[in-house]
Order: structure tokens, then C-alpha cells, then sequence
């Protein structure tokens, strides 16, 4: 599974403070924390208000490209801060995000064409987020097929299919599996990507509706996920599913997390 790093973002209220006092050894900390454990993307969000979320960007993606080569996923809610702090990223990575709403696939899609850059599409338009799988997975193939228009090839798209809360909406783990399923039996090549902490919105013991989900979602073909990867019960839980799943060959991926501790402290019977 491609993990996408999720702690270098202002909306946690300790690194949102820390980005305020402009505190860099804050920041230095997680993202060598997060490498450590081992990333295949660095999500690097301002979460501040709007007058001040292009400078404080442009500060945590110095930070991080100074610490760290792993590429970044740039993550903000408008795109014209996207489009406007793409330029100081040195190495491809990953766009967070685009969706049906508004013109953000005409400003982003136009900025990656040539490059090797991949983008994460949410599926959600101006009317929201849909309910249904069927509507998910309608804007799911509008996206990729707009994204063809630019050459962009569906293997450098991770869909989001936007899992609501279970406390919410009690079928939600099902739209989603359906969802990420019927994506990826019309584009076999497109990846799919969701964060974890939405589903457990309101619910008692979150930790674990989380770590089921992983699972689950892993089980119905999904390809990345924004986590703590400093969790080690979810990173254990994510090794042992890919084993069941058959997708770590001899089991070699999850030995090697085990050797390298990266479950934490274990206690066989």
C-alpha cells in the first residue's frame, strides 16, 4: 500500500500552533519522524486561514525538502495556492486535490499534463459529496476522463471516494468498497486513495474503526492511504492485511517491518 504521510498539517492543533510561532525545529521533528517510519508521500498542509496559508506552505515545504527527498503531497483546499506554490517543489509528487467543483480540474490539470506528477481526485462536485456509489462513481469517470483530455493517464489519478461517517451514515464502509470495486473495474489502472479519521467521526474507540476500516478497505482493492504512520497498530494491521491478501510475497514485507519494529513492542503466546 503507498502511504501518505498525514501529521505535517495545521488543522492538528499542535502543529497549528507550531506553524503560528514559526517554530521550524517543530516541524523538522515530524517530518523526519514520518520518513523514519517509512512514507512513499510527505502531506504537507497549511490549514491556516486564507490570507496567510500561501506563505506558511511556502515555509513547511522548505522545511521539508531541506530534511527530507521523499516526495511531498501538496495539500490545500484552494487551488490557486496549489498552482502558486507548485513551482518551489523540486522533486513530482502528489496534488491534493481536484474534484468536480468549480474550476479546480481546469487550473490543475493544465499545471501536471507534462510532468510526472499524480493527482488525488475526490468524488464530490458542486452538488457535495454523494451518498451513493453510484453517483461516487459517476464523478469518478468524469474526472478521469477529463484528466485524459490533458494526457494525463489514469495511473497517475488516486480517486478518493469520500467515505462519510459511520456514526452518520451506517452503511458507509459498504458505499465505499462498492465505490473503490466498480472505479477500478472501469479503469483498472487508477489508483485509490482515502484518509482514515473520517469514518470514526463521532464514534467511541475511534482508534479501532479506524485500523477495521484500513482493512476493509484494503480488501476491496483500495491502493493508498492518508495515516499516522507513527500508529503502530495500524501499520501492523496494513502489513498482515496485504499478507492475507496476497499481495506481500512470502510474507517478506511484513517480516521485515517486524524486524525493523515497526509493530511496536509484541508479546507472542
Amino acid at each position: 500500500m503507498i502511504v501518505i504521510g498525514e501529521k505535517i498539517n495545521g488543522a492538528i492543533p499542535s502543529v497549528g500552533e507550531a506553524i503560528a510561532r514559526r517554530d521550524e525545529e517543530f516541524i523538522r521533528n515530524l517530518v523526519g519522524r514520518q520518513v523514519e517510519v517509512g512514507i512513499d508521500y510527505l502531506d504537507v498542509c497549511a490549514g491556516t486561514s486564507a490570507d496567510k496559508e500561501l506563505e506558511a506552505l511556502n515555509w513547511l515545504i522548505d522545511i521539508a525538502q531541506s530534511e527530507t527527498d521523499t516526495p511531498l503531497c501538496i495539500d490545500s483546499p484552494n487551488v490557486r495556492i496549489i498552482k502558486d506554490v507548485w513551482p518551489r517543489v523540486k522533486k513530482c509528487g502528489l496534488i491534493n486535490s481536484v474534484s468536480g467543483e468549480g474550476e479546480k480540474c481546469e487550473v490543475i490539470f493544465p499545471l501536471i499534463k507534462d510532468t510526472e506528477w499524480k493527482v488525488i481526485a475526490l468524488t464530490c462536485d458542486s452538488e457535495g459529496i454523494p451518498e451513493t456509489a453510484k453517483q461516487k462513481i459517476k464523478i469518478a469517470d468524469e474526472l478521469i476522463k477529463k484528466a485524459a483530455e490533458y494526457n494525463i493517464d489514469a495511473s497517475r489519478i488516486f480517486i478518493d471516494p469520500l467515505v462519510l461517517s459511520l456514526a452518520a451514515v451506517n452503511d458507509c464502509m459498504l458505499t465505499f468498497m462498492e465505490s473503490v470495486r466498480e472505479i477500478k473495474k472501469l479503469h483498472p489502472t487508477v489508483n485509490t486513495v482515502s484518509g482514515l479519521s473520517n469514518i470514526s467521526y463521532g464514534m467511541p474507540y475511534r482508534k479501532i474503526v479506524n485500523q477495521n476500516f484500513l482493512t476493509l478497505a484494503l480488501s476491496a482493492g483500495m491502493d493508498a492511504a492518508i495515516i499516522d504512520p507513527e500508529k503502530r497498530d495500524l501499520i501492523a494491521s496494513m502489513y498482515a492485511t496485504e499478507a492475507l491478501l496476497h499481495r506481500d510475497k512470502h510474507c517478506c514485507k511484513y517480516g521485515k517491518a517486524f524486524r525493523q519494529n515497526k509493530f511496536g513492542p509484541v508479546k507472542e503466546k
